[in-house]
């Protein structure tokens, strides 16, 4: 029994006091060491091991407190129990200057022995069981090394592989924008091509032929928006340009971007929209490509001469817009995966527009983006299908935009002389051709040195300029030409679209920054704009009379 005894050090100033704390703790058993002074108490801490240390508050030189806080720096004593003993009233700062310094109870005197005994009996037994569980205590912590040197491992095998994802995802960014870049370069050439068709008449069959071409020409290049609006939402590069904005001005632009889908397909769309102007703040051209989106999908899933329903609803501080189709409908085993990237449920084999199952991923985040949220339903395959978006609704008035029943159309005045620079003759070529069958004067280069050359000789207004040319590329062309001092207007006709691309097109001296393929309208606009002005102002909002309903708000 004695060799399982714990040590107790009793430390007080007066001898009496520290005779009846040995009475008080004898029956316990334990090895009681007495000491009348704070440093005669250090020299004993220094060679002994000390379970609970009792010992008076108010001593000679070395206190209560000051021995505690030393007591408290040794490894050696950073379990040992301290209990103070005081004769006088503590108040709280005196208490909590004591638990700072490490103890762990308070004794007043006089002190009652059963409430000291059972105290330190709680901490003598507290130390046994610490103790006699050290061995295991050692051994889990030889396993938690042990473990946690593997876990080492692992965390550098997957911060390695961590580093290798970031590598291969910066190469997929590079690979979707060249990819992008080479596919919208064979692109331009094509759609030139169809809009030089349609200058001239056409019997049935090659306009059928041109429509074809231009609707095709026009989902490939929606296909690698949608590409690189993916890497761009994985990267958090998608920057929102929110400003207060009518509903009915998005679902304008929506329907004018799905409209030659949904005619192809001979399907009837109905547009219903309540009385009073629904308002939200969002950015119009991505919530025109949620909408269309939404769209696309509804004149894709059904067959020919089939139902489409968008329908705008105002409710309290919320703005819905509801797509419902009567199509293929969806598989409820379907509905909780639609959003994911690149799903896709099942479909008969000859819907050949499937796309690549990122547009209603893109939808989501897109809206999600807005604050908002969306909701798919359906009754099943066969049944059709709805589509529920909610964004938060601007409560102040907001000036509505004019209703038209035609687009503005902005054109430079003819005979301007133009400078077309690109690598690729048929984008070249076809789209000189049509400059000049709008009444302008057009030259050709092919290369960065041609082009710097052409544009010193002949002075162009306008030049047309692709940036990732051979050699010296559009951006030091640019910069030569400038440095020239010529007050040409330069807009990049390039593949890449990225936001970092524009920059960097605007800081080497352009005047404008397009993507490729162009329509010609638009590009027409944008040289006809005003240096300072934005090419292309808010178009007004366009809604055929006959597929609009207007709703009581």
């Amino acid at each position: 029994m004695s060799d399982d005894r714990v040590n107790i050090l009793l430390v007080d100033d007066q001898p009496g006091k520290l005779l009846s704390y040995e009475a008080i703790l004898s029956e316990l058993g334990e090895n009681l060491i007495k000491t009348s002074s704070g440093k005669e108490a250090l020299h004993v801490l220094l060679k002994t091991e000390i379970t609970v240390l009792l010992m008076d508050v108010s001593m000679p030189e070395l206190g209560g407190f000051e021995l505690a806080e030393i007591v408290r720096q040794h490894p050696r004593y950073q379990k040992t129990a301290i209990i103070f003993v005081s004769a006088v009233h503590l108040t709280d700062l005196d208490r909590l200057r004591g638990y700072e310094s490490g103890a762990v109870d308070y004794v007043s005197v006089p002190i009652i022995p059963e409430l000291l005994r059972a105290k330190v009996r709680v901490f003598t037994e507290l130390y046994r069981k610490t103790r006699d569980s050290e061995k295991l205590t050692r051994e889990l912590e030889r396993r938690v090394a042990e473990r946690t040197a593997e876990l080492e491992a692992s965390m550098a095998k997957q911060v390695e592989l961590a580093d290798q994802l970031r590598e291969t995802g910066r190469r997929k960014d590079e690979f979707l924008a060249l990819l992008a870049h080479e596919l919208r370069n064979p692109l331009a050439p094509v759609r030139n091509a169809v809009d030089l068709m349609r200058l001239k008449p056409l019997d049935a069959d090659l306009r059928w032929s041109a429509d074809v071409i231009e609707r095709q020409t026009r989902q490939l290049a929606r296909l690698v928006d949608d590409l690189l609006d993916v890497s761009r939402i994985t990267q958090g590069m998608i920057k929102l340009r929110l400003e207060p904005l009518d509903l009915a001005t998005v679902i304008a632009a929506a329907v004018e971007t799905s409209r030659p889908l949904i005619d192809a397909q001979r399907h009837e769309l109905v547009v219903s929209l309540p009385e009073r102007p629904v308002h939200v703040r969002g950015d119009e051209a991505r919530l025109t490509q949620v909408i269309a989106n939404l769209l696309n999908n509804a004149a894709k899933y059904q067959n020919e001469r089939g139902f489409i329903s968008l329908k705008v609803e105002a409710e309290r501080d919320l703005a819905w817009i509801k797509v419902t189709d009567r199509g293929i409908g969806i598989a409820p085993t379907m509905l909780p995966h639609l959003f994911e990237m690149f799903s896709q449920g099942e479909r008969p084999a000859d819907r050949t527009q499937g796309g690549l199952g990122v547009g209603l991923s893109l939808v989501r985040n897109l809206v999600e983006l807005h604050h908002g949220r969306v909701w798919a339903k359906s009754d099943g395959p066969g049944r059709g299908s709805e589509f529920a978006i909610c964004l938060p609704a601007l409560l102040t008035a907001v000036h509505p935009a004019t209703v038209h029943t035609h687009e503005q159309r902005i054109a430079p005045p003819p005979g301007l002389r133009i400078l077309v620079v690109d690598d690729n003759r048929d984008a070249a070529d076809s789209l000189a051709l049509l400059l000049r069958a709008s009444g302008h004067d057009v030259l050709t280069a092919y290369d960065g040195p041609s082009a710097v050359a052409l544009a010193s000789r002949e002075h162009p207004a306008v030049i047309l300029l692709d940036i990732g040319l051979p050699g010296m590329d559009g951006y030091e062309v640019c910069r030569r030409v400038r440095q020239h001092g010529m007050d040409a207007k330069i807009i990049a006709m390039t593949g890449y679209g990225h936001e970092r691309d524009r920059r960097r097109s605007a800081e080497a001296g352009f005047d404008g920054h397009t993507v490729k393929p162009v329509e010609v309208s638009e590009l027409l606009k944008l040289i006809a704009a005003e240096p300072g002005v934005p090419a292309r102002p808010p178009a007004p909002v366009f809604l055929p009379a006959s597929i609009v309903r207007r709703t009581i708000n």
